[in-house]
């Protein structure tokens, strides 16, 4: 409402019934149509009519004027505003992963800032009216959650059926529950750019072999119309029972899709290549015993120590088991502790504060690798890319290491004070890791050829506009950007290599386990899996289309 020379301009309340629009109850509100959700910025009948008359034509004829039809629609309409606001409340909720129960004190607070930031008590009451108005109890938001994940997994499906070709990465975990659930995720195609998904959580009772496996997946791909001759590549975590040559879950697939290429993830090998033995195993253990102390007057004085000294770190924060994935920096952070020379007695031995530091580095590397391949839009192209440059640092650490220079290793070459410290227990490591490296990728069936041209098709001839191109927004939407009549064959090669996953090392399972927290145990698998989708899931849901189709309308 705003006042001009001549006249004020107000909202006329005839204009709900008759041309479908309301005046939200906050300040400076414009007109809003309750069919599209759309607002106009003047307060005027003629504008009012004509986006009514141009938009909504044939509302008029299927609810004629002055029909009880009419009313009873415009009346239906109006609760609507109030559902779509709770499906957006509740979509927010879950994709920050909160409890059900967080949806009644949204409420309270939208309350608490109303009383607080609206002066006029005539709007206060009217936006306080409408906030209590909108339904958003624990048990509304539940189902909310259920409606809105399968609404984007709806869209999914339309979309994977619509896909000529897929890669699908599987991965198992337990949950806090002890539940074993494997994790499959689709890259595909979808027209438009390339899209990594949660295609499904399923969980595992009793035995996870891989005809069982095998089996779920089966059904799943049966059960919801999808083709399993569509997957161009599987990613395995590396177990058993995806691997085995017979009843492993790829070789089972082969069966029925014989151009399959099956994978087993870099990120797992590289930490299987970095098996220790000898002093380089003892001078692990003893760090990792350092850093398991189960003494808490020891750990009490160690972190009174860091603080006093100002230490960067003030606490190893490590106080359980280690996964290989952590060590690096759990090296790191113990390597980095010398000045505690008084007060632990093992890090005055330089000889073990060198081993410890070149472990350090040489976790930190493998890490760096690891963290290479990992998260969302890492294809095959990426592992290729990797396959080929990690083994030259390894021939570059090995020289670095025979000179004597250690350019490539900070943190020893602070503590190795002589050439002699280098020891042969350091260059051995070193030739192992490469040839174990290279053992473990030479089963890889990728195309290294193929997968270097879509990086880089211009590696023969170059033309200006399309390398700028190409440099400025990456392989993935170079190739969406190619005109597929003009180069059917080459973009239908690079969409192949392009949905292809790298890994298998996604963050569901850290999502799974802040979804599953100590006061949450108790989530059934199913509402788990509609948590982890909205949680994953970068499609938006169809909130006016839902509220429309009269698909969440609950009483509470």
């Amino acid at each position: 409402i705003w006042e001009t020379p001549e006249t004020v301009l107000t909202f006329n309340p005839a204009w709900t019934y008759k041309y479908l629009f309301i005046l939200p109850p906050h300040p400076n509100a414009k007109p809003m149509c309750l069919i599209c959700i759309e607002c106009i910025a003047v307060f005027k009948d003629y504008n009012v009519r004509r986006n009514h008359i141009e938009k909504h034509q044939t509302f008029h004829t299927n609810f004629p004027k002055g029909s009880q039809e009419r009313v009873a629609k415009v009346q239906s309409l109006i609760p609507e505003r109030a559902t779509a606001a709770s499906l957006r409340v509740s979509w927010i909720l879950a994709k920050k992963k909160r409890p059900f129960t967080d949806s009644e004190t949204v409420k309270d607070c939208m309350l608490a800032v109303v009383d607080e930031v609206i002066n006029d008590d005539k709007i206060k009451t009217s936006v306080a009216s409408a906030i209590k108005n909108v339904p958003l109890s624990d048990t509304s938001n539940i189902r909310r959650v259920e409606i809105l994940a399968a609404d984007v997994y709806e869209t999914l499906l339309g979309d994977l059926m619509k896909a000529d070709t897929m890669s699908i990465a599987v991965d198992e975990s337990t949950d806090k529950t002890d539940t074993a659930q494997l994790c499959i995720y689709v890259r595909f195609f979808d027209s438009k750019c390339f899209r990594e998904e949660l295609l499904c959580l399923l969980p595992l009772e009793g035995h996870t072999t891989g005809n069982i496996v095998f089996g779920k997946i089966s059904i799943f791909f049966k059960d919801n119309g999808l083709d399993m001759m569509h997957v161009c590549m599987l990613v395995t975590d590396g177990a058993p029972s995806m691997t085995g040559k017979v009843n492993g879950l790829a070789a089972r697939w082969s069966t029925v899709a014989p151009q399959l290429i099956s994978l087993h993830c870099i990120v797992h090998q590289a930490v299987l290549c970095a098996k220790l033995s000898g002093a380089l195993k003892t001078t692990m253990d003893n760090v990792m015993a350092f850093i398991r102390s189960t003494s808490s007057l020891q750990h009490r004085l160690f972190c009174m120590l860091l603080s006093e000294m100002s230490a960067e770190h003030h606490d190893l924060l490590l106080p359980n088991d280690v996964k290989w994935l952590s060590k690096g920096k759990a090296l790191e952070r113990f390597s980095s502790k010398k000045k505690a020379e008084t007060h632990l007695s093992r890090i005055l031995d330089d000889n073990f504060m060198a081993d410890a530091c070149f472990l350090s580095d040489i976790f930190k590397h493998l890490n760096d690798l690891n963290l290479a391949l990992q998260g969302r839009d890492k294809t095959a192209i990426d592992l290729v890319e990797q396959m080929c440059t990690f083994p030259v640092k390894l021939d570059l650490f090995a020289t670095d290491l025979s000179i004597g220079r250690m350019l490539h290793f900070p943190p020893p070459r602070k503590c190795i004070s002589s050439p002699a410290q280098i020891t042969d227990v350091m260059t051995d490591f070193i030739a192992r890791l490469k040839m174990n490296f290279a053992g473990r990728l030479d089963g890889l069936v990728l195309p290294t050829e193929v997968a270097i041209f879509v990086r880089d098709p211009f590696t023969v001839a170059i033309e200006g506009d399309l390398s700028a191109r190409l440099c400025t927004n990456g392989p993935a939407m170079f190739w969406t950007d190619v005109n597929v009549h003009q180069f059917p064959n080459i973009k239908k090669v690079a969409i192949v290599m392009l949905s292809m996953f790298g890994s298998t090392c996604e963050s569901s399972f850290s999502h799974m386990n802040s979804i599953i927290s100590n006061s949450r145990c108790s989530l059934t698998d199913r509402t788990l899996h509609q948590c982890l989708r909205i949680a994953l899931t970068s499609y938006e849901p169809k909130v006016t289309a839902l509220v429309q189709n009269k698909k969440c309308h609950f009483s509470h």
